[in-house]
């Protein structure tokens, strides 16, 4: 499977949700070359592109209602799939897979992508998938 997706535990308290990085996407992604911290606003969209080389762990933290849209290659099937923000989410996308999610609550939210490899723009290739 080129598009994995798991829910992160919460390990918080009392004082809020605390995550730690899940070993399967360390595992996954190896030595991490680059960290990406985004918000996408309601009704924002983000992706629509995907990495020649580059792994990606991207951890969803718990907020707004979301969906997130793949493929997993040129003339594969587009999936989705919905999400109701009240749990942190783990992508673990692999290269050549087109990736995109949108907010369709009415909050922002937050992502922590983790990657194998520096960002690179000559790397990264328009492809929609929603």
């Amino acid at each position: 499977m080129k598009i994995q997706i798991s829910e992160v535990d919460n390990h918080g308290d009392a004082r809020g949700f605390s995550f730690s990085a899940p070993r399967q996407a360390l595992e996954f992604i190896g030595r991490i070359a680059d960290v990406h911290l985004a918000s996408v606003l309601p009704g924002g969209v983000r992706g629509n592109h995907f990495h020649i080389r580059k792994r990606q762990a991207i951890v969803f933290l718990p907020g707004s209602a979301w969906s997130f849209h793949w493929d997993e290659g040129e003339n594969t099937t587009i999936q989705r799939r919905q999400f109701d923000g009240k749990s942190a989410v783990l992508v673990l996308i692999s290269p050549g897979c087109a990736q995109a999610m949108r907010n369709d609550g009415s909050s922002p939210f937050w992502l922590v992508a983790c990657s194998s490899e520096l960002y690179d723009p000559g790397t990264v290739i328009a492809r929609k998938v929603m």
